[in-house]
């Protein structure tokens, strides 16, 4: 079967292998469709945490059955089944707490251990949830709006407040119409206008800030002086994460969905007057997959996903996925 491999930062190659054969409680998936990510895109250009090469990148994954034992869930061959990524241990403090997307030996596909980027893949029968009345396009969309269902929910948001979102990323994006399903009154910031008005007349963001125009102001200006009870980074940008704080509230919430490498600064006095409650949101959990699911018809899959290729041209568009005037959102690759 073909597969392909980030070999280095900036090299992918495509090759062959055999067919894998499927362990006692996994599945063997023959894969359709797999969505371009952040990720992906930073270990393409070896910026990457927790990322060791060569890997066979992919963990936006939609995927048809081909052999599965019985399960719980009554999947069955043939059926089309959403991945959950995220390959936990059962074990450890977070898993006993219900925090899988935290376990400690947590072994992300495509980041920890290889990828969906190949015909065939085997899965943990449990990581897998049904999906036969969603599209190929919008299975791959499930994980990265998962993300943002995941720290919507650790931020517990309340009808009628609001809300920031920092970066219209795809996460951001998904972040923005998630916080809208919640009741939430969402303030979209970037400095990308192109992406401010996608997630304005497509996504319908209540606001949107161009974070080049005085945002602190702006942000005061739309909720009376109050500021926003709850912000959500999703740049993972050193200087955006550490002037969050600066649009919250007094009382309000922080929540570091994307991640820097380096170290962060915040002034304590100006984030101890405010009482702030800062917190990471990682990953997500099976129930984050499952609201997801449940709502995405809400969401408009067709203009998300931007860019398609068959995974014969993948390596040569690759580049351009990574420059933000071609105008990519989601990228996705057929097999």
């Amino acid at each position: 079967m073909k597969y392909i491999v980030c070999q280095q930062p900036g090299e992918f190659l495509l090759k062959e292998k055999e067919a894998p054969t499927p362990n006692k409680n996994e599945a063997l998936l023959a894969v359709k469709k797999v969505g371009i990510c952040g990720t992906d895109l930073h270990a393409y250009s070896g910026n990457q945490a927790f990322f060791s090469y060569p890997r066979i990148l992919g963990h936006e994954l939609a995927s048809e059955v081909l052999e599965i034992g019985e399960n719980p869930r009554g999947i069955k061959k043939g059926d089309k089944v959403v991945i959950m990524p995220y390959i936990s241990c059962g074990k450890c403090i977070a898993c006993r707490k219900g925090k899988t997307n935290c376990c400690t030996n947590i072994e992300v596909l495509g980041v920890h251990t290889d990828g969906g980027m190949q015909e065939q893949i085997t899965v943990r029968v449990d990581l897998l949830l049904p999906a036969n009345d969603l599209s190929y396009s919008e299975m791959a969309i499930v994980e990265p709006l998962a993300i943002g269902a995941h720290a919507i929910r650790r931020a517990n948001l309340q009808l009628g407040e609001y809300v920031v979102v920092v970066g219209c990323g795809p996460i951001g994006i998904g972040m923005v119409k998630l916080a809208q399903i919640a009741g939430a009154k969402v303030i979209a910031l970037d400095m990308n206008n192109d992406r401010l008005d996608y997630a304005k007349n497509e996504i319908g963001a209540d606001y949107i800030v161009n974070v080049t125009d005085d945002p602190v102001s702006k942000v005061s200006e739309i909720t009376s002086g109050d500021m926003a009870t709850a912000v959500f980074d999703a740049t993972g940008h050193k200087g955006a994460l550490e002037s969050g704080p600066d649009y919250m509230a007094h009382g309000g919430r922080y929540v570091l969905v994307g991640l820097s490498k380096g170290a962060l600064q915040f002034t304590h006095p100006k984030i101890h007057a405010k009482e702030s409650t800062i917190m990471c949101s990682r990953n997500a959990t099976l129930e984050d997959f499952e609201h997801v699911i449940n709502v995405l018809s809400q969401f408009p899959t067709n203009s998300f996903v931007t860019h398609t290729v068959n995974y014969t041209e993948m390596i040569a568009n690759f580049d351009s996925w990574t420059k933000p005037e071609t105008g990519v959102i989601k990228a996705t690759v057929d097999f």
